[in-house]
């Protein structure tokens, strides 16, 4: 083929490049309901005009865990993992993407040849003999070749498709990743300022107990209690010590797993107690078909829908011939001097081509695994949207139904500090047993534990709601908030 012939089939090539053997995608089709079945009436809405999509851990109007929670998307180790992969999932497109185009190397050499003898010496490369004696011959070389494979039947391209599909993937992992890191950090928190408040109700108690001990040490000095009851009161003070120091251990825990969170060693980082704050924001609401666009592992999942769908296509032209165009273009001389002369120069275009005739199924094997491959990642694809949906409405059922178990435990607790004070008041006049004091405190702190483990609780559920729907809200006009316990 001469010089023109070839040329004149690259119009031909670029006429055929870009057919695309992929099957055409559009998103697997999922079962969306019209309303959550938990909370019917719950509709988008804007919570704060302050509060900026994504930053959701300001409902809770806590500047301590505001701080926390921007260095996690700095510091967390998981998400710079994440942040790394996606960094070089993006690397990746750019190097399937640099397929379409064609390859160009240069080279040069110097070869220096001679013999030990009188006699004569052949040159490698060239073929000629020349009589180079014992001083030996020069040659020197520039060439300048580039090769390129048209993408005739849309494998490059589909390996684009591909690879760009799986970088936004890795980008929604990213995503997912902080949220989750996020969600988890505050859940940590909440935890830990619960602990801070039943730890106050336990010093307050271990100051009552000792009181009560005190109380009781005299009354039985004075031969008015048996001894029973001061060793009964002894008991239950030293109880309520043991568990107060048990909830040091548990905070410790906490604040443990919060540093490696911000990405601190645990053995340098210290979280200062603060008051409590039992705030339980209105977590914004959303419809159920936005839960496809909001939530990061539906995205994701359904990016690796569309990359396995381009998988098809790049297996699907392996029945295809594929051709190649080369060229080169250089010079070569025995002298440095006249190395670029025109008598010196050279060049060469090349055609090539190659069909595979038999392999014994290999390719539709191929063809056939990217297919499962495809199938695999919608069945995943639905699994997520469902399980999505799941926590969702776990979620909301939490908030509801723990509304109304916080309001019956704080009753509760009013109750039994009632029952409490009288208790005493009779013990002191000799009307009952030191026993009937016991069960009555015990009731009563117990009552005052739960009280507070209800309301963190309710915080823990706010969190979990907050990551169920994605983690971030666009503005909306109109605010509706959950609907009222039933």
């Amino acid at each position: 083929m001469n010089k023109s012939r070839a040329l004149a089939t690259i119009p031909l090539m670029l006429a055929l490049a870009g057919c695309n053997l992929a099957p055409a995608y559009n998103r697997p089709p999922a079962s969306i309901p019209s309303s959550f079945k938990e909370a019917p009436g719950w509709r988008a809405a804007a919570p704060a005009d302050a509060v900026a999509k994504g930053q959701w851990w300001l409902l809770f109007d806590d500047a301590v865990l505001n701080d926390l929670e921007a260095r996690v998307a700095i510091n967390n180790q998981n998400v710079a993992a994440a942040a790394a992969a996606y960094a070089q999932a993006r690397a990746t497109v750019r190097e399937a993407r640099a397929a379409f185009f064609p390859t160009v190397d240069l080279s040069v050499g110097a070869t220096r040849a001679g013999s030990f003898g009188r006699g004569t010496t052949t040159i490698i490369g060239g073929g000629t003999t020349v009589n180079s004696g014992n001083n030996g011959s020069r040659r020197y070389s520039v060439s300048i070749g580039a090769s390129w494979e048209p993408d005739l039947w849309g494998r490059i391209g589909n390996t684009v498709s591909q690879q760009r599909a799986l970088a936004q993937a890795s980008q929604a992992d990213l995503a997912n990743a902080t949220l989750s890191a996020q969600g988890e950090l505050a859940l940590d928190y909440v935890q830990l300022r619960g602990i801070e408040q039943q730890k106050a109700i336990l010093d307050a108690t271990v100051a009552a107990y000792a009181r009560a001990l005190t109380i009781t040490n005299n009354r039985y000095n004075q031969g008015v209690v048996a001894r029973v009851d001061v060793l009964q009161a002894q008991t239950q003070l030293d109880s309520a010590r043991a568990n107060a120091a048990d909830l040091e251990r548990q905070r410790a825990l906490f604040e443990h797993a919060i540093a490696v969170l911000v990405g601190e060693n645990p053995s340098s980082f210290t979280l200062a107690a603060a008051p409590w704050r039992p705030t339980v924001p209105d977590v914004p609401g959303t419809i159920p078909s936005a839960l496809l666009e909001r939530r990061p592992d539906i995205a994701a999942a359904e990016r690796r829908v569309a990359a396995a769908n381009a998988a098809i296509g790049i297996e699907r032209a392996a029945f295809f011939p594929t051709l190649g165009l080369s060229g080169d273009i250089g010079t070569q001389s025995s002298r440095l001097g006249s190395l670029f002369s025109a008598a010196s120069s050279i060049w060469s275009l090349g055609l090539t081509g190659a069909l595979t005739l038999l392999d014994f199924g290999g390719r539709a094997a191929r063809v056939a695994e990217a297919r499962a491959a495809y199938d695999q990642a919608v069945a995943n694809y639905r699994q997520t949207v469902l399980l999505a949906f799941q926590q969702v409405e776990d979620e909301l059922a939490a908030a509801r139904i723990l509304a109304y178990v916080s309001q019956q435990r704080a009753s509760a607790a009013t109750a039994a500090n009632r029952v409490e004070a009288l208790t005493q008041n009779q013990y002191l006049a000799g009307q009952i047993a030191y026993s009937d004091v016991i069960v009555a405190q015990a009731t009563a702190l117990q009552a005052r534990e739960t009280e507070a483990a209800a309301m963190v609780d309710r915080q823990a559920a706010a969190v979990s709601l907050i990551q169920a729907i994605g983690g971030s809200w666009q503005s909306a006009p109109a605010a509706a908030q959950l609907p009222p316990s039933r």
